[in-house]
Formats: structure tokens, sequence, C-alpha cells
């Protein structure tokens, strides 16, 4: 007997953790179809969106919304819906649950219960960006989203940009021209890569110097993600 490790509950039941495309649907793997097709209940963070995913690939299964604004309320029953021998998937719009997506209250209310999640990786659009920027990526930092208010986005990539790791983050595309610039006045030399609609028909990478990137004069459209090696630490002041 191993002492303070939990007992985990040994059930027909079971709790599956689905990544799915973030565009390109057949990056889809065979064990999520699989799971997809066999599970009762497939829990998502907008019913619509999977639906779509599941029409395209024949699959007929019964949805339930799960998201940041109703998981609270969602999770206990869905525990029990385990509990009492359901076979669950849990999906996210996009991308792999708990990476910057619900998943993370589901996931320890289970651990609690001693339910083992199964986890069905896959792709996410932090680690495309990672294998895409060029960056050295021996050891990196994700960031989550960046903040809107110019206050704390000024601390948010000070932060990164003290940090002794290559940092990633997602950002809007209403905000990447103010950001690259805000980048380019902290750490001009810094290396930037801008990874934009990763795997689908428009994707595009940006790579070079935060003064360079900060220069271009275009339309930003889509899901976008920053990665940043930095050049020197920055005052925080």
């Amino acid at each position: 007997m191993v002492i303070g490790v939990q007992e985990r509950i040994v059930m027909d039941g079971k709790l599956y953790l689905v990544s799915t495309p973030i565009g390109n649907l057949e990056d889809i793997t065979l064990r999520a179809l699989r799971i997809l097709q066999e599970v009762d209940l497939i829990a998502a963070e907008d019913t619509r969106h999977t639906r779509q995913l599941l029409s395209h690939f024949d699959i007929h299964a019964k949805l339930e919304s799960c998201h940041a604004f109703n998981e609270h309320d969602k999770v206990e029953n869905l525990i029990n819906f385990v509990r009492n021998g359901g076979k669950l998937a849990l999906v996210s719009d996009a991308g792999t649950p708990s990476v910057a997506d619900p998943g993370f209250l589901l996931v320890r209310t289970a651990l609690e219960a001693g339910i083992e999640p199964v986890v069905i990786p896959g792709v996410s659009a932090l680690t495309f960006s990672v294998t895409a920027s060029g960056l050295p990526v021996d050891k990196f930092a994700f960031w989550g989203f960046a903040p809107v208010k110019p206050g704390k986005k000024e601390k948010f990539l000070k932060k990164i940009l003290n940090d002794d790791r290559t940092g990633f983050f997602f950002e809007s595309p209403f905000r990447i021209s103010k950001t690259l610039q805000e980048l380019s006045v902290l750490s001009p030399d810094s290396s930037v890569a801008v990874i934009r609609e990763a795997t689908k028909i428009h994707e595009e990478i940006l790579r070079g110097k935060a003064h360079e990137l900060a220069e271009l004069k275009k339309e930003w459209k889509g899901e976008i993600v920053v990665g940043i090696h930095p050049a020197g630490t920055v005052d925080e002041e």
C-alpha cells in the first residue's frame, strides 16, 4: 500500500478528456473518434460547435453544455453520471481541455471523487506554436490570455521579458498591433513569433525581432498565439 495516494474507484463509468482539432478536422485522432462514438454523453464547451464536428464524422451522441459560465453548476451531476456507470467525454471548442479552456474544475472534482480521468491527447494551439515558433523551447512558459487593460498588459509583458524562458500567450487580432508596438518599446531586440490561424486555410507564422514585427502594416484576423524569447531583462518600475 502506498501511503498518501488516494485509492481510485473501480467502476464501469469513465471520464474521458478528449482533444479536438483547432482548425483542420483531419487532425483528430482515431482514438478520439472511437471514444466520441462510444460514450453515453459528451460535455461540450459549445454544443453547436461540437455538433458540427460530430456531424462531419457521422457521430450521433448526446450533448450537454459545460463551459466557463455554468461548469460550477454542472460538475456534480456530471461526476454522478460517471459514478453511476456512465461514459462521459469532455471536449472544448478546439484543442485540449484545461489548456486555457474549461476542464480543470471537472478534473479536480473527479480526482477528489476517486475517478481517474482518461486523457485522449491531440492537437493544441500551444504545442503547435511551441513547435512552429522557431524560438528556443528547451524550456518555455505559457501565460494564458494577455490582459486587456494597458497597465496590466505592460506588467504582463515585462514579466515575460524578465523570465529566462521563452513565453507564449494568446492575443486578440484587435490588440495584436498594439502589443507588438509595446514589445518593440520594451525590448526591441527580443525574438518574437506570431502564429495565426494554426492548421487553418489562412495559417500564417511571422518571425523576427520585436521592432521588425511592430512595423508590419496589416489587418489582423483569426486566432493568434505570440511567442517571445527575451533579449534581456527590462526595468519593471
